[in-house]
Parts: structure tokens; sequence; C-alpha cells
């Protein structure tokens, strides 16, 4: 342990990290004393894995107070150590760091492991948008995880963690373009999640090396060459990717393994950007290259600050190789991301470099009310997707993910613009909002302060601000609307009860009644979780008994609807819809009308086509269990124009226990009548009877259920 632990100093000090080499070594000392008798499932003492962390991030070039956090990281959740004793001992950052990398620890009962997950990442984003050096500690922490999981004995747990290491910790590594965690990470979770494909590829890839073991030393030399006799100063070396990149590079191009001629890639550092350029001219001066390969990252550097040019060109041999050309301090940035900006100088370069912007934009997502899935999905979309870069009228480059929309483009140009929005010009040419963007677009955005955003966005729109912002908005725009539906409803009912609405009155039981705000009790009135006659019970208690005397024949009456708002005991009146007549069985769904209540339409009835810019207005409903005793349905018949065809029908409809209400003739041709039945029956399944012996009967044509008559 000792030589470790001289190591961990050796290496801070090669860094210029060290500073204070007896704290470490107390750090070092208080962490092995804390995890004494600890054991990991490896059968290696417990202190192991933080030694292992810290010695991680200190090759990654990270400060004093990071690698102490690593060798602190466990001790508050595995061993009897308080945060105090840790802020008395290394400090206030350090507390605060190993506060922030602590395990999260379950909070009662989770039901779903979903749920769980998406709680801790959520919290993790907390703690990550206060200091990034605890997603650094994190990350560090997941990939010795990785290394040792093959001891843990329950597959479904190996499982479990792998997934989760793909979903998350991957993602979050290459947004801030830890290369070489990103890589461990992805090839210890595809050797969990699909190992016979890995080994396939491991195998093939043994294979190739046994059979070119001269071809990538050969190429590398060849390279440099071609480059020095351009004048310019380098350094060539060459790799075979990692089983996960060509696996997923199969899936992408949909090719197999055989197929795939570009599995060996070259880095060309040069001394400065300019040399960059200068190279990639000389080696498309050499070789062919291949069309839609080059990328330049330099001026357009990644989302995670990576830059870098990327080429493939038939290199030497005729082998199909990738070229990245890049200087010394972007390659350092390119293997440890954030890490390489690590040797600041200045206190305000340390609190400056903390914040990550895209972390911060992750965490706004959290002011919405809205559940940890939720959030978790929203975080998935931004990590995961590709990019295309965008501008404003302006010039401003806006960076989205592949296959985001001009709505998207508005939400991440401002909130504000993306609420407003009501139409778009792409390149000069007005197009519709749902429109992908593609790269180097130039996208003006209209705005009209009357717009707003439309529930059918969501459907199209790939970013997470910007479902959360058109979800934010609808739930708003919902709650006002129920708070005036909600407020008529209490209007109502003190008039039926022989009480003048005041709502200052009602305003001095606020508090009796669980609510702060006046416009919130009428929207919990308006979603039916306050009854309205509670409400006029609290302001009128004398009047309350009399109410309920009188309300027992309504109630009884109303009951015969046998229909129910879910979540509702306010009486608010429900009407069959005219339209499609639904029945007990149908499936429905109701439609709130201010100053008539709930009107029942069944699903699939034309009239709710109309309502299709108004979800706010669509309310759940239900069929009670006991079912009135006569409903109205409706029926269209087709009768042969010969003597008796009607009686027929009249006597079939009387023999099965229905009533004809109303009759109306359609029309009338030398052969056919055709007529529109109003039919007391006992619910669907009685109606459907009906029909399935007037379809049997000779006289008559054709009979159906009018639902959009």
């Amino acid at each position: 342990m000792i030589e470790t632990a001289d190591q961990i100093k050796n290496t801070m000090q090669r860094y210029g990290t060290l500073g204070d080499g007896d704290i470490l070594m107390r750090a070092f000392d208080f962490g092995m004393t804390a995890h004494d008798g600890q054991l990991r499932a490896s059968g290696e003492a417990y202190y192991t894995h933080p030694v292992a962390v810290a010695n991680m991030l200190a090759g990654m070039g990270l400060d004093l107070d990071t690698v102490i956090t690593a060798l602190l990281h466990d001790t508050v959740e595995d061993c009897d150590v308080s945060l105090d004793t840790i802020e008395a001992t290394f400090g206030a950052s350090v507390a605060q760091l190993v506060d922030g990398v602590t395990k999260l620890s379950r909070i009662g009962e989770q039901n779903r492991q979903s749920t769980a997950q998406a709680e801790n990442f959520r919290k993790l984003l907390l703690a990550m948008s206060e200091d990034v050096r605890v997603l650094l500690v994190k990350l560090a922490d997941r990939t010795h995880n990785m290394r040792t999981l093959s001891f843990i004995p329950k597959a479904e747990k190996r499982t479990r963690i792998a997934r989760e290491t793909m979903e998350i910790y991957v993602p979050l590594a290459e947004r801030i373009g830890v290369t070489n965690i990103q890589n461990e990470l992805e090839d210890y979770a595809f050797g969990v999640l699909n190992p016979e494909m890995q080994e396939t590829i491991k195998n093939r890839l043994e294979y190739l090396v046994t059979e070119t073991e001269l071809i990538i030393p050969t190429i590398s030399v060849e390279l440099q060459h071609v480059v020095e006799r351009h004048d310019i100063e380098c350094s060539v070396t060459g790799r075979i990717k990692t089983p996960y990149s060509i696996w997923r590079k199969m899936q992408h191009k949909k090719v197999t393994m055989d197929q795939l001629a570009d599995i060996m890639a070259f880095r060309v550092l040069v001394p400065d950007v300019e040399s960059c350029y200068r190279t990639l001219g000389a080696v498309h001066g050499t070789y062919p290259s291949v069309m839609g390969r080059f990328k330049d990252y330099i001026s357009t550097p990644k989302r995670n600050g990576y830059q870098s040019l990327h080429t493939g060109v038939i290199g030497p041999e005729n082998h199909k190789i990738e070229i990245q050309v890049r200087t010394p301090s972007m390659h350092e940035y390119a293997e440890n991301g954030v890490a390489a900006h690590w040797s600041y100088k200045t206190k305000e370069d340390v609190d400056n470099f903390k914040k990550i912007k895209w972390i911060n934009e992750l965490v706004s997502i959290l002011d919405e009310e809205a559940g940890a899935d939720e959030f978790l999905e929203h975080t998935k979309m931004d990590l995961y997707r590709d990019q295309v870069f965008c501008f404003t009228p302006r010039g401003d480059l806006i960076a989205l993910p592949r296959g985001a929309t001009a709505v998207d483009f508005a939400f991440a140009v401002h909130t504000k613009i993306g609420i407003t929005c009501n139409g778009v010009s792409i390149n000069g040419k007005n197009r519709q909002l749902a429109t992908e963007l593609e790269n180097g677009d130039q996208v003006d955005i209209h705005t009209d302060e009357n717009a707003r955003p439309r529930a059918e966005w969501e459907a199209f729109v790939k970013t997470g601000r910007a479902k959360s912002g058109i979800r934010r908005f609808l739930r708003a725009e919902r709650i006002v609307e129920f708070s005036r539906v909600g407020k008529a409803m209490l209007q109502k009912t003190f008039r039926e009860n022989g009480k003048s609405f005041r709502q200052s009155a009602i305003e001095n039981y606020l508090t009796a009644l669980g609510s702060t705000k006046i416009d919130d009790l009428f929207a919990q009135v308006g979603e039916g979780r306050i009854p309205a006659l509670t409400i006029f019970e609290t302001v009128h208690p004398d009047a309350a008994v009399a109410v309920k005397g009188k309300s027992s024949s309504k109630t009884a009456k109303k009951q015969t609807v046998a229909l129910k708002i879910k979540g509702d005991n306010s009486g608010t009146a429900i009407i069959m819809g005219r339209c499609c007549h639904p029945l007990p069985g149908d499936d429905v769904v109701g439609i709130f009308t201010t100053g008539k209540g709930v009107t029942v339409h069944m699903i699939g009835c034309d009239t709710l086509s109309k309502f299709n810019d108004t979800p706010e207005l669509w309310i759940d409903v239900e069929w009670e269990r006991e079912g009135p005793k006569r409903v109205s349905g409706r029926l269209k018949t087709v009768l042969s124009n010969v003597p008796g065809s009607l009686a027929a029908l009249t006597t079939v409809i009387g023999q099965q226990g229905g009533n004809i209400s109303n009759i109306y003739l359609i029309d009338r041709t030398p052969d056919f009548f055709s007529f529109q039945l109003e039919l007391d029956v006992k619910n669907v399944e009685h109606l459907r009877s009906i029909i399935g012996v007037l379809q049997s009967n000779k006289h008559i044509e054709s009979v159906e259920r009018d639902i959009n008559g």
C-alpha cells in the first residue's frame, strides 16, 4: 500500500498538482483505517478500490482535492465517518466533493428499478452542476467497478450495472470528452451485454493482427515520411479500433465485420493548427480520399470541446484507413476531456471551469413538475444524439441533436422564442415548424405574442429542452382552464342552492380548504380534486344540512346516468353526446364545456376532432358498475320496399326487449326504405344483440349502429 501511495504522489508531482504531500498521505492513512476489515467481492481489501480510483484521477492530472476525494469517497456511506469529520480534517472543498460523490442511497422502497435509477441520476446531475469534479470522480469510480464486475456472482445484477453504465455513464464520459474512460466503460459493458459478439470481434481482430502485424508500423512510417516531406514536424501512431466501436459501426452501416475496411486508425500530432491543415493537404495530395469521411472538428468542435481533423483515405498498400490530425494540446483534451484543462492558475479559472453549460441546461429541466422517469428520458435524449450545426440570422451557432426541428431550434435560442414561435424560414424559404434541420441551415424563427405551443409538437421535437418547455406550458394552460371551469362550477353550485357567489367570502377559507391562492382552489374544483359542494358547505355551514337533504333526489336521478368522472365527487353535470349516443360498455371520453358540464362521447366520434387543439378539455370518464335501467341508442337501417317489412323491424326489436322512441325516414327508393331509429336499450351489448337478430331477417337489407348521424 505504501508503494501505491508513493506512486500517486509521484504522479501528481509530475503533473505539478501535488501541493501539500503530507495531507495526501494523511488522507491515504485515514481512508485505509476507515475501511479496515472490509472486503470487495473479489476478496481483496476494500481500500484497493478508492486507491485505484485516486490513481486513475492522478494520472489524468486532477488537483489534490479531487484525488483526496477519491481516497475518501466511500467513507461516509460505508464507514462510521461523518462529513463534519472530513471537513474538519481535510477542508470544506473535500467535504463538499465527498458529499457529491457518495453513492446515492435509495429512499424508501422503490417498486421500479427505472424510477430508482432516474432519481439517483437526478441527484447526480444536481451535484455535478455545482462542481464537475464530482462527475470525474464518479466516472473513475464506475470504471474501476466495471473492471471487477466479473466477481459479482449474480448475472442479473451484472447485466443491470452494465446497462446502466452504457446508458448513463458512457454518454456522460463522452459529453465531457474523457475518451479513455468512455472506451473502457463501453468495452466492459459490451462484454456483459453482448458477450458472444464481443468474443467474435476479438477473435477476428486477433486474426487480423497476426496476419498484418507489420502493416500498422509500416503505414505509420510511410505517413510520417509523407508529412515530413512537406517540412512539418510530426509523430504518427496507429491502432486497431476497439471491439465496441467496430460493432457500433457494423450496426450503423448494416454490414458484417468482413465488409468493414477501416478498422485501423492513425493519429498524426503536429505542432500547431496551421500544421494540421497543411498535413491534411499533404495526405490528400498523396492518397485518394474516401468521399464523405472528412470532418473538421477544429473549426467546429464537438459539443464536448473535442478538436481534430478526421479523414478517410485509401492509404499504403490499398488499405482503407482513418487518419486524425491534431495538436498535442488537442490530443490531451481528446484523451482526458475537461480534466485536461485542470492546470489552472487562478481561483477564478477554477470557479469558471467547475460549471459546465450543458449540465446546467439539463438541471433546468428539474424546474418543472416532471417525474424522475421523464427527466431521465430527456437526459438520455440529450446525451446520445449526434449533432447538427445551424445558424441564427445574426450568425450565432446553435448545436442541436440530429433530427432536431425548427421548434427545437426555437427553444434552444430561448424558451420564450419556443413558446411564441408560429413559423420558420430556413435558408430564406418558409417551411413547416416540424422540418428537420440540416448542417449549415440558417434558421429564422417567426414569433407572435399570441402564439402558443401545440400538444402535437411533442411528437416531433427531439431535445429535452423543447419537450419540457412544451409540457410545462400545456400544464400551466391546463391549470388556467381548470380554474375557469372550476369557478363556473362553484357559481352554479351557489346559485342552485340559493346563495350569491362572492369570491372574497371563499378567500377567507383558503387555509381551511388547503390552498394558498384562489385560482389554485378553482383549478382543484375544475379537476375534480375538491367537490364544489364541499366549498359551499365550508362557506355556508348552516345551509349545508338543507342542501344535503334536498340533494338526495337529485343524486338518485344523477346515478341513472351510470357514469362518473374519474376522481370527481363534485356533482359535475354529465350529458350523453347526441352525436354518437354512447352506451354503457362503450369506450368513452368526456369534453368539458363551460356552463354545461361534461359531454360524453364515444372514442372515435367525429365531434372529438374539433377538440384536438384543446387537450386540457378532455376528461377521463368511466361507467359505473351498476348501469342504468334504460339508455338511448341509435340505428341506421335499410328495409326492402315490400309490405310487412316495417312491421317485421318493429316486431324483432320488441321481441328483443328494445323500445323504439323515435323513427325517422331518411330516404325512399322504389326498392328500399332508409330509416334512423332511436331505441331505449340496457347497454351496448343489448344493442349489439338486437343488431345481430335484425341482420338475419329477410326483410332487412342492412343495419348498423349510427354514431355520427
